[in-house]
């Protein structure tokens, strides 16, 4: 007996996760929970911009196993998927499972189908006919540090990572943001200054609001280290593009390999980004950011 629960996924955030306790309640140690997702986003099949994604493909996959999915199917967006009826929808989805699932569980604005043209009540009346049973989670809501009451979306926690309110995007997502990327080339400055960075290639994920963060990077050891994270254009110098580089604390790998994969997690925004006139007062200002960091990560530097 298995349970699914169907949707993007992206951000895996607290609402993502009910849904996948809701399947599992309904299964039982005995069952199995399958989230049911896709690839590529479907507005990039459509011809659309789609909205910049808040994690891979690989590590939404990571995530729902981690909150109680047995299974991650993952479908291929393509043409004829999208001109699916409701109806042939879920006789695909039925040859993807290889069977019918014992419940599906959405939130109250699930849509499927060509045009999103089905609903809950039409998934419904599948079920009724195809022997399967529906369950309806309430849309979840959370209280941010401001006291406003929010719907846990995926599209509100972009727009709090694009104001750079990270701390808020926490409550939503149960967890810091991570920023998941590639350590490619840099133009080498920080190290000349003493501060030497990692620079990620974010492979088109979200990139938060300009700043200096306080967070923690996950090497690929599995060790976590204290980090200072910069994103931003490098207004003291010479401007470019907008780039996220990590500096992480107390370690003594090196910097000088590329390739490799790094997570940085976002905790706290310390800062804007701003123009300093001269090397010495950027120097000062990046000493108290470290402290700042470190004094989140009491053990920092700790053998």
């Amino acid at each position: 007996m298995f349970g699914v629960t169907i949707g993007n996924f992206d951000g895996v955030h607290l609402g993502h996760r009910r849904l996948l306790e809701g399947a599992r309640a309904v299964v039982g140690p005995a069952g199995r929970g399958v989230a049911v997702t896709f690839d590529p986003d479907p507005a990039t099949v459509l011809g659309k911009s789609p909205s910049p994604h808040l994690m891979s493909v690989a590590r939404r996959e990571r995530m729902l196993r981690r909150h109680g999915a047995d299974e991650v199917l993952v479908l291929e967006t393509t043409d004829e998927l999208l001109a699916a009826s409701p109806e042939g929808f879920l006789d695909r989805l039925a040859i993807a499972l290889d069977g019918v699932p014992a419940v599906v569980v959405e939130g109250p604005d699930f849509r499927f189908g060509h045009q999103r043209a089905g609903g809950i009540e039409e998934l419904r009346g599948f079920g009724a006919d195809r022997g399967f049973e529906v369950r309806v989670e309430r849309e979840h809501r959370v209280r941010l540090s401001c006291g406003l009451e929010m719907p846990v979306r995926s599209s509100a926690v972009r727009e709090l990572l694009r104001l750079g309110r990270v701390e808020d995007a926490t409550v939503l997502l149960g967890e810091p943001h991570v920023l998941d990327g590639v350590v490619v080339r840099g133009d080498q400055r920080g190290r000349t200054i003493g501060i030497p960075t990692a620079n990620l290639d974010l492979g088109g994920m979200i990139l938060p609001a300009d700043g200096v963060y306080a967070g923690a990077a996950t090497l690929p050891d599995g060790s976590i280290r204290p980090a200072a994270i910069s994103i931003g254009t490098k207004p003291t110098f010479e401007e470019t593009p907008r780039v996220a580089e990590i500096h992480v604390l107390d370690w003594a790998g090196t910097l000088d390999d590329y390739g490799w994969r790094l997570e940085a997690s976002l905790v706290r925004r310390l800062r804007g980004q701003y123009r300093y006139d001269d090397l010495p007062s950027l120097l000062a200002q990046i000493d108290r950011d470290l402290s700042e960091v470190r004094a989140l990560h009491p053990d920092a530097g700790r053998a």
